[in-house]
């Protein structure tokens, strides 16, 4: 899989891209991030200016963006805009872009990118949740983060994937490991007993419905 990041603080992603799961994926061919700066692609490094009809803060501009985008799109790119305008990011949200070849990730700042960006560029909006951020920088992590882990390979034991919360709609069970009692709490009995056939069904009673 191949994901390209549009962001104007390319610094953010130089920690999480080199660490734990993500790092090794990358090391190992399996996954291949490029983030551009979307100031290389004005003249003077400006990317912002007030909105027009007045208002608060400032509007990255189209145009930035706009050849940013186009400078990494391939015929079968996936144009992604993080926005708090667009469809709320799930599991099935993560499972139907795992399957993309090419994911370009599109980060706005300050109030927003200027709409006619998204409008030429046909982009998918999607929001990780009801709630502001400074960027979308971080919005953006949370999408790499749950997408790459579907892709094969990335995952150490693939047994972990079909044993996570979400996956068939449900919250995971409660997990534990050694030693059998803390603090005069113990462990339930029946996952020390080697009967898998009740440690299945224990679990499957503990799992929760996910809320609408």
């Amino acid at each position: 899989m191949k994901i390209d990041i549009l962001t104007i603080f390319p610094e953010y992603f130089d920690g999480p891209l080199r660490s734990a799961l993500l790092g090794k994926a990358v090391e190992k061919g399996l996954l291949e991030v490029r983030v551009t700066n979307i100031r290389d692609f004005t003249p003077d490094g400006k990317v912002d200016d007030r909105p027009f009809g007045g208002g608060a803060g400032m509007i990255l501009k189209a145009e930035p963006v706009y050849r940013s985008a186009k400078s990494v799109m391939t015929a079968g790119s996936e144009l992604i805009m993080l926005c708090p305008t667009g469809e709320r990011f799930t599991q099935d949200t993560a499972e139907s872009l795992a399957v993309k070849e090419h994911i370009v990730l599109i980060n706005g700042r300050y109030e927003g990118i200027d709409e006619r960006a998204a409008e030429l560029l046909a982009v998918r909006k999607i929001s990780i949740g009801d709630f502001v951020l400074s960027g979308g920088e971080a919005a953006s992590m949370v999408i790499i983060e749950a997408v790459t882990r579907l892709v094969p390979g990335f995952m150490g034991n693939p047994e972990s994937l079909s044993d996570e919360s979400f996956i068939d709609g449900c919250v995971e069970y409660p997990q534990y490991t050694r030693p059998a009692e803390f603090m005069g709490m113990k462990v339930p009995e029946v996952l020390l007993s080697g009967d898998h056939g009740k440690i299945e069904e224990y679990r499957k009673n503990k799992k929760r419905k996910v809320k609408a």
